[in-house]
């Protein structure tokens, strides 16, 4: 026999008895106009089975599994929209019942479709979430117990999907929010270690906001490229015009700067904050410490990243924002990486959206930018030769300005005549994908030993141990252009 449905009448006094995280779930249920009463399908018709998230995830459920074979427990991975990629469950009894709400693999289960539940809801705050029973929005769902963890991709640190755990309501639920976390971070570990040797990009902790106390000096800035110039003018006078503005690029563009530099040309003498986002169990002391700042005169915050918030954390900061003092400029700015991604409950508020052109469409500012990041570290002027140049200018930038300031730090401190080798490999490379541990220092020493003074690709391959052909084939591998490396 199947396991009962609960049915629990709704009222006030019940949603005000739950938890602030699943009370804020229920009203974005009711906004959606999820029935109450039932699931309606949304149906995929494909799942993408060839994805890291897929392999990896199954993998791991699967060793679950085996520990979990008497219980009625279904462990399924889902993407990062809601929709179930995998289900694994040896119990005939749930898995029929799981089949009768969509439950199921190419059906979605985002809160947008099937109301308040576990994996809907760590998508939603990207944190980890366990909904019992009468917690659940939808009465269809009510004989359940959800645990789900979002999994975050190990290179981007974007969100990849989320492992979800889902039993009888009537089981106890004690370790399954644990499972599911080990599963959580499992999955993670093991797409980190299968994607070719590529590095982890750390998620956001710690920094929550940094005082400009260095007061961007326009003056004091390069002259840069008409892309840059026309969408800082755009900023500069929508927010004057008294309109809440969002700057969009990728990461490392230069978002922040370039608000901040707006803000400054209309009010030279302004405070400006930097509220960058924190880790999910971080949201409550971070928007403690930062949101007195809105009510004081001559002070701006840049919210960074608002598409990296917990559905929750961007209500609040959306009520909060709304109550905010509003004389002539508004008191904020908000950036994410494209316009899209900004949380519902801010977009109503953006009048104007300012996007940053990536560093690899501004080529004419790579020299200037480059020549004011060695100044300021080395306190005078630092002379790049042509070879340097061009190297530097032939770059596609796919960190954008972020890592341009990086190379030019690592570069100027190493001599104030930045040549080719004192450049860093990576910058000679117009490889498409990232490389391996040992491809990287392969690619090095190869770059080491053509950038030598004098050195030819005979000499270079002798140096190498390798014919000359090889090194030819290894040169094309890497995207690396010998020219380039001479001065």
């Amino acid at each position: 026999m199947e396991n009962p449905q609960v049915h629990v009448t709704r009222s006030f006094d019940a949603k005000a008895a739950i938890a602030p995280r699943l009370r804020a779930s229920w009203q974005r249920s009711e906004r959606y106009g999820v029935p109450e009463d039932e699931v309606v399908p949304v149906f995929s018709g494909a799942v993408d089975t060839g994805s890291l998230l897929y392999e990896c995830g199954t993998e791991v459920l699967r060793g679950l599994q085996a520990t979990l074979a008497n219980e009625p427990i279904s462990l399924m991975i889902t993407d990062s929209e809601g929709l179930v990629l995998s289900r694994l469950c040896t119990d005939a009894t749930i898995h029929r019942s799981l089949d009768k709400v969509h439950l199921a693999p190419g059906f979605y289960f985002a809160e947008s479709n099937a109301g308040t539940n576990g994996l809907g809801l760590a998508l939603a705050d990207r944190a980890p979430s366990l909904v019992r029973a009468a917690e659940h929005y939808c009465t269809d769902l009510r004989g359940y117990t959800c645990a789900a963890v979002p999994v975050l991709d190990p290179l981007t640190g974007g969100l990849a999907g989320s492992v979800n755990l889902t039993t009888w309501s009537a089981q106890s639920s004690e370790l399954l929010l644990a499972l599911a976390q080990a599963a959580a971070g499992n999955t993670a570990a093991l797409m980190l270690a299968r994607a070719s040797g590529r590095t982890a990009r750390p998620t956001p902790r710690g920094e929550v906001f940094r005082v400009y106390a260095d007061r961007v000096d326009p003056g004091d800035l390069p002259r840069l490229s008409p892309a840059w110039t026309t969408a800082v003018a755009d900023a500069r006078t929508a927010l004057g015009g008294g309109r809440v503005v969002a700057v969009v690029g990728e990461p490392g563009a230069g978002k922040t700067a370039l608000a901040s530099l707006a803000r400054r040309e209309l009010r030279p003498r302004e405070r400006v904050l930097n509220a960058r986002p924190p880790a999910p169990d971080d949201v409550d002391t971070w928007l403690t410490l930062w949101t007195p700042e809105l009510a004081k005169a001559e002070t701006c915050v840049i919210v960074s990243g608002v598409d990296a918030l917990p559905a929750w954390a961007a209500e609040e900061l959306a009520r909060i924002f709304a109550e905010a003092r509003h004389d002539d400029l508004p008191p904020f700015v908000l950036t994410a990486e494209d316009p899209a991604a900004v949380p519902a409950a801010l977009s109503p508020l953006v009048d104007r959206v300012v996007e940053v052109p990536a560093l690899r469409f501004r080529p004419d500012d790579v020299l200037p930018l480059a020549r004011h990041f060695a100044r300021r570290d080395r306190g005078r002027d630092v002379t790049f030769t042509p070879a340097a140049a061009r190297a530097l200018t032939a770059y596609d930038w796919p960190e954008n300005v972020k890592q341009l300031r990086r190379v030019v730090r690592e570069a100027a401190s190493r001599s104030q005549v930045v040549d080719t080798p004192q450049l860093p490999a990576e910058v000679f490379t117009g490889v498409g994908h990232r490389l391996s541990r040992l491809q990287a220092l392969e690619r090095d020493e190869i770059v080491r030993c053509l950038a030598e003074p004098g050195a030819t690709v005979v000499q270079a391959a002798a140096k190498l141990g390798m014919g000359r052909a090889t090194l030819y084939r290894k040169l094309a591998q890497y995207g690396l252009n010998a020219r380039r490396l001479k001065s």
